[in-house]
């Protein structure tokens, strides 16, 4: 059976039949959610900082606080290969690394803040701060990270942080977040406040294609599991649009055609729903090809066929859900 987590606002959204239930993992803000089994899951808070789950999300414990500096976590990732070594992003911008399923944490050798870019690191809405807005581990080389500092920097390890490189070249400098196909995972995406862009060399150096991309406020980018060519892609012409249903207005694009010749195709009335009133989709990867998963403020959604149609996973949307978006999702089997 499929378990989806959906963290929105400060509440944890379970899926895993037609009635979703909710759980409260603490009384702040939920930034991001990491799951791997049904049972154990992670998420991060912005003032309650890492809680764990061993039972699905009936019941949480405050996890690393004698060695993670913050109650802002907003950014988690898991080895692919590994699900014990887990990896878990804060405000003030700082990584930490686990190799126990996230039972103690330490803080990685290098200093983030010590890179020549840190300067010039700030959070539009709280400028006297910055965070890891994303991690994304290369599922063929768990040594190689990547860490989304919002706003500023990408910058990326392959000694697991003994060492950071900072900004390679064509890089966004405002990344929301980031996909890597197991198959080709030398292709990296890169959906960014700041637009799109694409690394066809694991992150050494990026490109911008953007042609038939009307938004360019870009949040959420996912790969289709059959396909490494294959993304999707929301968007809002800025965050004013994306983030607040009142005023949202937000679009999903798809891609298949990396050469200069390529177009972004824009996926209206399929079933997802997108433009006025829609919070920017949250989107993640099932396990079979074609099968994505999205979430907005209008509730969960699944395509088998990689965006040309969707339906609704569950026949109703839990009430107080439909103002905001979501802040990250989890699928497990």
């Amino acid at each position: 059976m499929t378990t989806i987590f959906a963290g929105i606002d400060d509440r944890l959204v379970v899926v895993d039949g037609d009635e979703p239930r909710v759980t409260r993992p603490g009384s702040s803000r939920l930034e991001c959610v990491a799951a791997s089994s049904p049972e154990r899951l992670l998420v991060g808070t912005l003032e309650d900082g890492l809680l764990g789950s061993t039972d699905g999300g009936e019941t949480w414990t405050r996890l690393g606080a004698d060695t993670i500096e913050s109650d802002a976590v907003t950014a988690l990732a898991e080895n692919p290969q590994d699900p014990t070594e887990l990896w878990a992003g804060t405000e003030p911008s700082a990584v930490y690394r686990s190799t126990d399923a996230g039972e103690t944490w330490e803080s990685t050798p290098a200093d983030l803040t010590a890179l020549p870019s840190s300067g010039e690191w700030a959070f539009p809405p709280r400028p006297h701060t910055h965070h890891v807005r994303w991690l994304e581990v290369d599922p063929r080389d768990p040594e190689h990270l990547f860490v989304a500092v919002e706003a500023g920097a990408l910058v990326t390890t392959r000694d697991r942080g003994e060492t950071w490189r900072d900004r390679p070249p064509g890089s966004r400098r405002d990344t929301h977040s980031l996909a890597i196909h197991p198959d080709r995972p030398a292709a990296v995406y890169c959906a960014g406040g700041d637009g799109f862009a694409r690394s066809p060399n694991g992150g050494e150096n990026w490109t911008a294609p953007q042609t038939g991309l009307d938004h360019r406020y870009c949040w959420s980018v996912a790969v289709d599991p059959g396909d490494p060519d294959t993304v999707l892609l929301s968007a809002a012409s800025g965050a004013y649009a994306a983030h607040t249903a009142s005023r949202a207005d937000t679009h999903v694009y798809r891609r298949d055609d990396w050469d200069e010749t390529g177009s972004w195709e824009r996926l209206d009335d399929r079933g997802l729903p997108t433009g006025e009133g829609v919070t920017r989709p949250v989107f993640v990867a099932g396990d079979q090809a074609g099968e994505l998963y999205a979430v907005s403020n209008r509730g969960l959604y699944r395509t088998g066929d990689a965006g040309d149609s969707w339906r609704p996973v569950t026949s109703a949307w839990p009430d107080g859900l439909s103002a905001t978006a979501c802040r990250g999702v989890a699928v497990v089997e």
